[in-house]
């Protein structure tokens, strides 16, 4: 059930996590948004609240480990607690390894790796007291199979995987009950390609998405599916992309 439920969500500002947030404050929930754009957030909170419903955000660097504990707290003392975290916010600065792109290679890391752990560093002792929680992850289908020009990304969407399933694994075994739910989308039609800076592998991708990219409301319809589910049920993986898209 979604109503009531306190739901955070990275990379907020745009794309998937915007759409998320408002699909799922349409159905009741109370959505807590952090990313990097402020301005953007308080649009979007603004414009939830007048439809009446609930949200707050907060300015949210996922890559520092005290800006995630303060959404986290922001949660509970706006709203007595936490149930889900999406953690949401990625980038996909893809190019090949011979471009020796390193800075972009790093702040994926950084990004797409470190910011999932931080999020869960941040929310975790709140699931494990209170026996109950769902940790939501967008990984991607580079993080399934292999892509030329995505190494780096792939791999930090790879260990999105590997994480996720570790998590699910241990919870199962310690009696928390936390639940998870990986998503891996194929081409979606967000701003992840704005961060490519290697102008071949832009122009590539962008023909892909051109020619395929479904809405962000896509992915925002298989996260409110996995939260919906009972309680007592794990949906652990959603791979989703265009009908016709070869991926």
């Amino acid at each position: 059930m979604i109503k009531d439920k306190v739901v955070i969500i990275t990379g907020a500002s745009s794309g998937i996590g915007e759409a998320t947030a408002r699909l799922l404050a349409s159905k009741g929930a109370k959505v807590v948004l952090g990313a990097r754009r402020g301005e953007k957030l308080k649009t979007i909170v603004d414009e939830i609240v007048k439809d009446g419903g609930q949200a707050v955000y907060q300015e949210l660097d996922v890559t520092q480990q005290s800006h995630n504990d303060a959404i986290v707290d922001l949660a509970k003392n706006t709203f007595g607690g936490v149930d889900v975290i999406f953690l949401n916010a990625g980038l996909m600065p893809n190019s090949p390894l011979s471009a020796l792109r390193t800075d972009d290679w790093h702040q994926m890391v950084d990004v797409n790796i470190k910011g999932v752990l931080n999020g869960v560093a941040a929310v975790l002792p709140s699931f494990m007291e209170q026996k109950a929680g769902h940790v939501i992850a967008t990984s991607s289908i580079a993080g399934l199979k292999a892509y030329p020009n995505g190494a780096v990304y792939g791999g930090t969407k790879w260990f999105v995987k590997d994480f996720m399933e570790v998590l699910r694994m241990e919870s199962a075994m310690e009696g928390t009950n936390i639940r998870t739910a990986t998503i891996y989308p194929a081409a979606i039609s967000t701003e992840l390609l704005e961060s490519i800076g290697d102008k071949t592998t832009a122009d590539s991708l962008g023909k892909i998405y051109d020619q395929y990219g479904i809405s962000p409301a896509r992915i925002a319809d298989v996260v409110a599916f996995a939260i919906d589910a009972p309680e007592d049920t794990t949906i652990n993986e959603f791979t989703v992309g265009p009908a016709n898209q070869p991926w």
